[in-house]
C-alpha cells in the first residue's frame, strides 16, 4: 500500500476515457478496465433502468442497439430520447465517471479526495460547470478542470521535456475527434493562445470510411451496423502492432485489413487534421517555424500517416509518449509538489563544483603568459637583439582565457537566474552573461598583447595578431549562443553552464605540453642535458596533440585512435618556427569544440519528447 492521499485524473473523451492514479512520492499507474486502459465512454440503457458502461455497452449493443449510446458526451442543453424515453445525458456520463471512481477506489484502498477532470480547451463555462455536475452525480467531490493541451504540455514537462519561459507549441489530440491548440508558456504556466476543434476530424470519420471501403452495402442502423464498428475499431487498433488483421463482419465473410486500406480511408480525415493545425497555429498570429514543437495524442495519433500527412503541410510532428495516457498524466501531475513547477526557471543551478572548471583554464592562462614573458629567446649584439617569441603559447594563453572568463560568466548568470525574483526571463540573464564574459575574454587577450609590447618592446601590431585573430571564431560562436539564450529558442539539457564547461583533461594536457615546449626552446643546453630538454620537448609535443583530440572528441575510443598520429605529428613539430602552428592547431580545436556543442545541442534537430542524449 503507498502512503500518502491519491489523485484521480479523468480524461473522459468522446469515445473513451482514461484515468490515472498518482501518489505524493511520484509513483502513478493507469487504471484499467477489463485490462485495457481505456474505457470506451458508450452506455447502453437496460431495460430495467440500469446503465451499461465500457466494454459491456458494446458487446450488448447488437442485442439493443435502439438503447446504445456510442457519445454520451452531448452539448450542456441537449436532451437524448432512447427507448421512447427522455434521458438527460448528464446522467450518462456520470455513470461512465462512477464506474472509473469504483475502479479507482478499489485500486487505491481508501477514499479520493483529490480528483482531476480534463476538459477541451474550446469549452466555455457552460460546459464546463455541466461536467462539474456530471462529476457530483458520480459521487465524485468537486474537481479541478484542466484544459487537455495545457495537461499534455505538463506531461511534457515531467518527462524532461525542455521549454524555455516564451517557448511555443501546439498539441494536437486526434482521439474520436480532433482539437488543435497553441500554448505560449510563460512565467506562471502554459497560455492557450488559439484552439479549434472538428468533429469530423478524428477517428469516428475514419471508421465510417473504412465502414464504406470495407462493406458492398450500408449495415443500417441496427444490431449489425455496431457489431461492425466494434469489428473494425479492433481490427484498426490491432494494426498497430501487425501489418494485416482478419476482421470478421456480421452480415458477411470476414475481410482482410491492411494498412494500405486504413491509410485509403484515413487520408481524407488526416488532411482536415493537417488543415486544422495550420489554421489553429495561423490563429495565434504564428508560423510553424514558431513553435518549438507540434506533439500529437489521442488514439488515432498513432496512425503513422498522421505524422506524414502534417509533414507534406509543413509541419514536423512528435507522437508523446503514452498518446492515450499523456492527458490524464499531466492532470494527475498538475500542482503536485513531486513535478516540475512551470513557474521555476529553466536554467539549473550550477554545482559549486564546477568552479574547477574555471580556475584551470585562468590558471593555465596565467601560466603560459607569465612563461611566454619570460623566456624569450634573445639574439645578436648589444646593438642590434631580437627577441624570437614562442607565439603559439601566447595564442594558447588567449584562448585559455576566454573559456575561463566564458564558463565564469555564465556560471554567474545562472546563478543570478536562479536568484532573482524578477519575472524576467531566465535566457535574458543566461545571453548578458555570455556576452559579458566574451568581452572580457577579448579584453584579457588584448591586454596580453600589450603587455607583451611593452615588455618586449616590439609593436602590439605582432602580439594582437596571435591573440585576438585565433579568438575571433570562438568568440563569434559566443555570441550565436548568446543571441539563442536571450531569444529562448532552445535550453539545452543540463543549462548553459554545464553546455559551455570546457573539458579540463583537454586544458591540463595541451597546458603541460605547451609549457615543456617553450622550456625545450628556451634552456639552457649543457652537453649533458642535450637530450633530456629534447626529449621534453618531444613529450610536450606529445601531450599537446593528445590535449587537442581531448577537446574535439569525446568517446575514449575515438581519443586513443586520433591521438596517436596527431601526437607525432605535433612532437615532430616543436621547434621555433613551428611553435605559432602549435599554437593555431589548438585554437582550431577550440573552435572546433564551440561549433559541435551548437549543434549538437542547439541547432540540429531533435525528438524533444524524448530525454536529452
Amino acid at each position: 500500500m503507498r502512503s500518502g492521499q491519491a489523485r484521480l485524473a479523468i480524461d473522459y473523451g468522446s469515445a473513451d476515457t482514461t484515468a490515472v492514479l498518482a501518489w505524493p512520492d511520484g509513483t502513478w499507474t493507469p487504471l484499467l478496465f477489463d485490462g485495457e486502459p481505456a474505457l470506451p465512454s458508450a452506455v447502453l440503457l437496460s431495460e430495467d433502468g440500469t446503465t451499461v458502461t465500457g466494454h459491456h455497452a458494446w458487446r450488448a449493443a447488437p442485442v439493443t442497439p435502439h438503447r446504445f449510446i456510442p457519445h454520451p458526451r452531448q452539448p450542456s442543453e441537449q436532451r437524448l430520447t432512447v427507448a421512447d424515453t427522455d434521458v438527460d445525458p448528464l446522467d450518462l456520463v456520470a455513470a461512465t465517471l462512477r464506474h472509473v471512481a469504483e475502479q479507482a477506489h478499489q485500486l487505491a484502498g481508501t477514499g479520493i479526495d483529490d480528483v482531476r477532470l480534463v476538459v477541451p480547451a474550446g469549452w466555455g463555462p457552460r460546459r464546463r460547470t455541466w461536467m462539474r455536475h456530471a462529476a457530483h452525480r458520480a459521487g465524485l467531490p468537486p474537481p479541478q478542470l484542466i484544459d487537455a493541451p495545457t495537461a499534455v504540455a505538463g506531461h511534457l514537462l515531467a518527462t524532461g521535456l525542455q521549454l524555455p519561459v516564451g517557448a511555443y507549441i501546439a498539441v494536437c489530440d486526434v482521439g474520436a475527434t480532433a482539437e488543435v491548440s497553441v500554448l505560449r508558456r510563460g512565467p506562471a504556466g502554459f497560455e492557450v493562445l488559439a484552439t479549434l476543434a472538428d468533429p469530423t476530424a478524428g477517428g469516428t470519420a475514419i471508421d465510417d470510411a473504412l465502414t464504406t471501403t470495407l462493406t458492398t452495402s450500408p449495415p443500417g442502423t441496427g444490431g449489425q451496423r455496431w457489431a461492425m464498428v466494434a469489428s473494425l475499431r479492433a481490427g484498426k487498433h490491432a494494426l498497430t502492432d501487425h501489418p494485416a488483421v482478419t476482421v470478421p463482419l456480421p452480415d458477411g465473410p470476414a475481410v482482410v485489413l491492411h494498412t494500405g486500406l486504413l491509410d485509403q480511408a484515413a487520408q481524407p480525415v488526416l488532411h482536415r487534421i493537417a488543415h486544422l493545425t495550420t489554421e489553429a497555429i495561423t490563429a495565434a498570429e504564428l508560423t510553424p517555424r514558431d513553435l518549438t514543437g507540434v506533439y500529437c495524442v489521442g488514439g488515432t495519433a498513432r496512425l503513422p500517416l498522421l505524422a506524414k500527412t502534417l509533414t507534406d503541410a509543413g509541419i514536423t510532428s512528435t507522437l508523446v509518449d503514452q498518446p492515450t495516457l499523456a492527458a490524464a498524466r499531466g492532470a494527475a501531475d498538475a500542482g503536485a509538489t513531486n513535478t516540475i513547477d512551470p513557474t521555476t526557471t529553466e536554467e539549473p543551478l550550477p554545482p559549486v563544483r564546477r568552479a574547477a572548471a574555471i580556475a584551470l583554464p585562468g590558471f593555465a592562462s596565467l601560466a603560459l603568459v607569465s612563461q611566454f614573458l619570460l623566456t624569450p629567446e634573445w639574439r645578436g649584439s648589444l646593438m642590434y637583439r631580437e627577441a624570437i617569441l614562442n607565439w603559439g603559447e601566447l595564442t594558447m594563453a588567449a584562448v585559455f582565457a576566454v573559456i575561463a572568463c566564458l564558463s565564469a560568466g555564465t556560471v554567474l548568470a545562472s546563478t543570478i537566474a536562479n536568484r532573482t525574483t524578477t519575472p524576467t526571463s531566465p535566457g535574458i540573464h543566461t545571453g548578458t552573461g555570455i556576452l559579458a564574459a566574451a568581452s572580457l575574454g577579448v579584453a584579457v587577450s588584448g591586454m596580453y598583447a600589450v603587455v607583451g609590447s611593452l615588455y618586449v618592446g616590439y609593436p602590439v601590431n605582432g602580439f594582437l595578431r596571435w591573440t585576438l585573430l585565433p579568438i575571433t571564431p570562438t568568440i563569434t560562436a559566443a555570441a550565436v549562443m548568446a543571441l539563442i539564450a536571450a531569444r529562448q529558442w532552445r535550453t539545452p539539457a543540463g543549462g548553459w553552464s554545464k553546455l559551455l564547461a570546457f573539458p579540463t583533461s583537454s586544458v591540463i594536457t595541451a597546458a603541460a605540453g605547451m609549457l615543456l615546449i617553450q622550456y625545450s626552446l628556451t634552456a639552457d643546453r649543457w652537453p649533458h642535458l642535450i637530450l633530456w630538454i629534447d626529449l621534453a620537448g618531444r613529450v610536450g609535443g606529445l601531450l599537446l596533440g593528445i590535449g587537442t583530440v581531448m577537446a574535439v572528441v569525446s568517446q575514449p575510443i575515438l581519443r586513443l585512435i586520433l591521438s596517436a598520429p596527431l601526437a607525432v605529428i605535433t612532437a615532430a613539430l616543436v621547434s621555433w618556427p613551428a611553435s605559432g602552428i602549435l599554437g593555431a592547431i589548438y585554437a582550431i580545436a577550440v573552435t572546433t569544440w564551440w561549433l559541435r556543442q551548437m549543434w549538437t545541442h542547439l541547432l540540429r534537430p531533435h525528438h524533444p519528447h524524448r530525454p536529452p542524449q
